[in-house]
């Protein structure tokens, strides 16, 4: 007798060896589990790098021509470069960088810091060198620090971030770049007076050409003897604003004229753009970028540590107060899914009890879960996965799908064993007769998972971890299942009690479900209606479905971003900034709310202004931050200096969020692009659900143009160049020198008293000295003025002239339909000459969106092959599959009425499915083929396997259920987005289910009378080459 080399016959024969096998599994995933990172989600973002570049006073148009398109120019070409994109503000010129996957951000950004260098030369001379920073500047911080002091000034507390605070935390590993906010950095502030300039014939120009002569270092030599040299430095710099004010400009009939005279010199701050408050105490906020490819938690942690050990040292009454970190997000989802898994592990653990109401049985998948779980591990380090928590949830599905292959290996062994075997025997006949089985099913999951790593854009590169960490563990659970178990059985299970051993005989609610199937078999046309109604059915409610990327999660913050009027002071604005901070006030003393973040002047724009309140951990309130929003937005009516709303930050970690609506529209020129756009947002102010639709190009900022008399000037002697420097200096001011400070340099910067340009009539009275060289002009003499509207800012993608529409999502209403309505408003309005993009939210949305129906064709087509592979048939494959339509409806019809949405989780959820449903019908079909195998005609072996697969059955789909069970009843940190994927895998599969087990049937019954059992091919096969050996040996 030829002895089986299959596993669970190695495994029973040699139990130490199965032992040592799953004991390895757990040694090796321990360690492995040690040099695990632990992130929030899986490292996919792109390098992105952002090109900085400051030019004080000058406009977005100076800006763009002399700045933006000449760096874009010298960077187009680096090599791996995704997209570009620019915004040109007063100012300032910001240039992002997007390379492809796969480039190393550190190369791409030394790429860029080459292609830069060889520009800068011909960058304006009074723009500030171009910053390059390894980071999205249009990203959301990862944490916001708030340093507070009763007794120092905020220029003081600036000093000291500078010195003390600012190169610690910037040196941590994975931070990018730090943002200060509401900065008052020192300078020696110089305010000349125009009256009193003009009085003694001196310009501008002359005040700086004496501070640069008086205020100078230069290398002075050595002096060298026989014997020794010494070193000669002259102390030749000005030390003290004293000696600033005693510098002389000029002599004016032989008296000294000296800067004291003509201006009024005071120790100040370089700029005062921002505005920064915590909890309504004026603070200096310091912003933590991290790197495009870093780890949140470990940047959190890092900072954490650091501001432990500053804080000894810190001057008395000295704070620093997290304002917001989204590692408390992070660190509490992991939790919340750590517990959820543990209550799947005792839930599943309490259904084999129920169903085998044997406890030496229910020790087996119990031991089993953990080592296919601790297993796991080595696979998510080989691959070099993180914990996240997309793998956690992948391992919190896994242990429904974990314990279904030692569930039906199990319950196998064990109706032997009460039908009379031994437990050796039981274990050897059983484990053998269903490993075929299990490796169908376990294959077909995998099956379903692989194509997961073919979801389009960022989500999809999300969840190639999330699927390949679901099939890693079904592949070690389907090991674990036919080594461990048969082997624990063959040792733990007990022989049934003399008097108690069942027949063969099929009783109990198996008989009924047997007796009900032989009338369906009956009347099949009658179960394939009933069927098919109950699953088109979902059509009428799928598209009416509401679409989003994903759904809106309570990360304990939210955000309320402002907008005053264009052209409006920071004070004005901050105006807005403290009315909402009364209205969260309520919410702060309820202790709903711990910190309120106020930062005025945002982006470098006096007319924004950003709120941020952290709320309370999860466990302390009982308000969720959607509730509290829905408070706060009808409270938003008493804001009246500035327009605003409040919004919540999206989920899968996407940043840049508080619009989640963003569409680009490119053209050749800004006149075409603006008239596209303007109608375009007119059209979809009418869109139900889109809420401030609003462009980034608006001529509202008031602004005066100056037009020069050149015929005037030239007769004059005057220079053009003359002209501008004078208006810089005055209006705009100008670093002209330096000032040395405890080993600190400080800038010294030159400009007009507030009283001296605060209207038009203040440019005319600047005086101009003539190229005679003694004659002043007052500036109106050759120039007009004329009031115009300009567009604060311009922006660029891929180097095209483009405007962006965004807006919000209002509440009740989901990113998917208002981007349908936008693109149809689009069709009629754009030429074809014009691009439509899109940004953000809504271009991930669209890349997954259009990827998903794809996907999970291509997840049926791959099942279907591959159950075409095992089966040896087409079949039978047919049969199975023709149920999984049902569970997809299961899903439709639990979104419906759960009043949830079409979003990516349960769009995955929807992918799983098509597996799970699978694989209750593999089960069937094959113990059915089998007993054809042994003679039994189609019809009585159907009716016998379903009737004997029924319990395996309805304890795999439990325990698959009660796993997911804790998603659906989550809470906490990230419970929105879990119950969206359990919510989908228990309908699905519990309506799947109940069809499934008569319409697999019925399909078996009337498609297998085609086809011919299995064994009469291979006896067939067996017959026809036995004939030539017979042969050969006759001759």
């Amino acid at each position: 007798m030829s002895r089986s080399v299959s596993l669970p016959n190695i495994a029973v024969r040699r139990p130490v060896l199965a032992a040592v096998a799953s004991l390895l599994l757990v040694v090796f995933g321990l360690g492995a589990l040690q040099s695990l990172p632990v992130r929030e989600l899986p490292d996919v973002d792109l390098a992105t790098v952002t090109i900085n570049t400051n030019y004080q006073g000058a406009s977005p148009d100076v800006i763009d021509t002399d700045i933006t398109e000449l760096i874009e120019g010298a960077v187009a070409a680096t090599t791996g470069l995704r997209d570009i994109s620019s915004e040109s503000r007063q100012g300032r010129s910001i240039i992002r960088l997007t390379f492809e996957e796969g480039t190393d951000l550190e190369t791409a950004a030394a790429d860029v810091r080459d292609a830069v260098g060889r520009v800068e030369p011909r960058l304006p001379e009074e723009a500030r060198d171009p910053r390059v920073v390894k980071a999205d500047s249009d990203s959301e911080p990862v944490m916001r620090l708030a340093i507070t002091s009763p007794s120092m000034t905020t220029a003081e507390i600036t000093d000291y971030i500078d010195r003390f605070l600012a190169d610690r935390l910037a040196t941590i590993d994975g931070v990018a770049d730090l943002r200060i906010y509401g900065a008052r950095r020192f300078a020696v502030r110089i305010w000349l007076d125009r009256r009193a300039l003009a009085a003694r014939q001196l310009t501008v120009a002359d005040v700086e050409r004496a501070l640069r002569r008086n205020n100078l270092e230069l290398p002075s030599g050595i002096l060298k003897s026989q014997n020794r040299q010494l070193s000669v430095r002259l102390n030749s710099r000005l030390s003290s604003l004293d000696d600033f004010r005693d510098v002389v400009i000029d002599r004016v009939a032989g008296y000294p004229v000296r800067l004291g005279d003509v201006a009024r010199v005071e120790a100040g701050v370089a700029n005062e753009t921002t505005i920064v408050r915590t909890n309504g105490t004026d603070a200096v906020g310091i912003a933590v970028l991290r790197k495009s490819q870093s780890n949140t938690l470990a940047i959190s942690r890092a900072v954490r540590e650091e501001i432990d050990r500053v804080t000894p040292d810190l001057p008395p009454g000295m704070e620093i107060i997290v304002g917001s970190d989204d590692a408390l997000f992070v660190g509490a989802s992991i939790r919340e899914v750590l517990i959820a898994l543990s209550i799947s592990l005792g839930l599943v653990v309490l259904v084999i009890l129920i169903f085998l109401r044997s406890a030496r049985a229910t020790l087996i998948p119990a031991v089993v879960i953990p080592v296919s779980l601790i297993g796991c591990f080595i696979l998510i380090g080989a691959w070099g996965f993180s914990l996240n928590t997309l793998t956690l949830l992948a391992l919190l599905l896994a242990i429904g799908l974990v314990v279904d292959d030692a569930i039906v290996v199990l319950e196998n062994i064990q109706r032997r064993i009460e039908n009379g075997e031994s437990p050796l025997v039981a274990a050897l006949r059983g484990s053998e007769q269903v490993t075929f089985a299990v490796i169908a099913t376990s294959m077909t999951l995998i099956a379903v998972f692989v194509p997961l790593s073919f979801m389009p854009g960022q989500v999809g590169r999300l969840f190639v971890e999330f699927g390949w960490v679901l099939a890693g563990t079904v592949a070690i659970s389907t090991f674990v299942a036919l080594t461990a178990c048969p082997a624990l059985a063959s040792r733990i299970l007990a022989r049934a009690k003399p008097g108690r051993a069942k027949t063969a005989e099929i009783t109990g609610v198996a008989a009924l479900y047997q007796r009900m199937l032989a009338q369906a078999l009956r009347m099949p046309l009658v179960v394939l209606v009933v069927a098919g109604s109950v699953t088109a059915g979902a059509a009428l409610f799928y598209e009416g479905l509401p679409r989003e990327l994903a759904p809106k999660e309570d990360r304990g913050v939210g955000f309320i971003p402002l907008t005053a009027p264009q052209g409006s002071t920071l004070e004005y604005s901050d105006l807005a900034a403290r009315q909402v901070e009364e209205i969260l006030q309520p919410h702060v003393d309820d202790g709903i709310i711990e910190t309120v973040f106020t930062y005025t002047g945002w982006g470098n724009r006096a007319w924004r202004s950003f709120v941020v309140y952290r709320l309370v951990p999860w466990e302390e309130r009982d308000v969720p931050v959607d509730e509290l929003v829905s408070e706060i937005r009808p409270e938003m009516g008493r804001v009246t200096v500035a327009r605003g709303f409040p919004v919540t930050p999206a989920g899968l970690g996407l940043r840049g969020n508080s619009r989640p609506v963003r569409i680009v529209i490119g053209g050749p020129d800004f006149e075409s692009v603006e008239r596209w756009a303007l109608e375009l947002r007119d059209r979809a102010q009418d869109i139900p659900g889109l809420s401030n639709p609003d462009i980034n190009y608006e001529e509202n900022l008031p602004q005066l143009d100056l037009d020069i008399d050149r015929n005037r000037a030239d007769d004059l002697g005057i220079p053009i160049e003359v002209v501008a420097n004078t208006l810089q200096t005055m209006l705009a001011s100008r670093d002209v020198t330096t000032f040395v400070s405890r080993g600190r340099e400080y800038p010294v910067i030159l400009q007009a008293e507030k009283s001296d340009r605060d209207g038009p009539s203040d440019i005319d009275n600047l005086f101009i000295r003539a190229g005679d060289g003694e004659t002043l002009v007052p500036l109106g003499a050759i120039v007009t003025l004329k009031e115009n509207a300009a567009a604060p800012s311009l922006r660029r993608f891929d180097r095209l002239p483009s405007i962006q529409l965004s807006g919000a999502v209002a509440p009740g209403y989901n990113l998917g339909t208002v981007l349908d309505e936008i693109e149809t408003i689009a069709e009629d309005i754009l030429p074809a000459g014009a691009n439509l993009g899109f940004e953000g939210q809504s271009r991930t949305f669209k890349d997954t969106s259009s990827g998903m129906t794809f996907v999970l064709a291509l997840a049926m087509v791959i099942v279907f092959l591959v159950l075409a592979a095992q089966f040896e048939s087409f079949t039978h494959p047919i049969t199975i599959m023709l149920t999984v339509p049902a569970g997809l409806a299961g899903a439709i019809y639990a979104i419906a009425f759960g009043g949830l949405s079409l979003n990516i989780y349960s769009q995955i959820g929807i992918i799983l499915l098509v597996g799970l449903v699978a694989k209750n019908g593999i089960l069937i079909v094959e113990f059915a083929n089998q007993l054809r195998d042994q003679g039994l005609p189609v019809r009585d072996a159907i009716l016998r396997a379903s009737a004997l697969r029924l319990r395996p059955i309805v304890m795999t789909v439990t325990s698959t259920v009660l796993g997911a069970l804790p998603l659906i009843l989550a809470t906490g940190a990230g419970a929105e987005s879990r119950s969206s994927i359990g919510t989908v895998i228990i309908a699905g599969l519990l309506m799947s289910s109940v069809l499934m087990l008569f319409v697999t049937p019925v399909l078996y019954d009337l498609l297998a009378r085609g086809t011919k059992p299995r064994g009469v091919f291979e006896r067939l096969v067996d017959r026809e080459l036995a004939k030539p050996v017979a042969r050969t040996e006759q001759g």
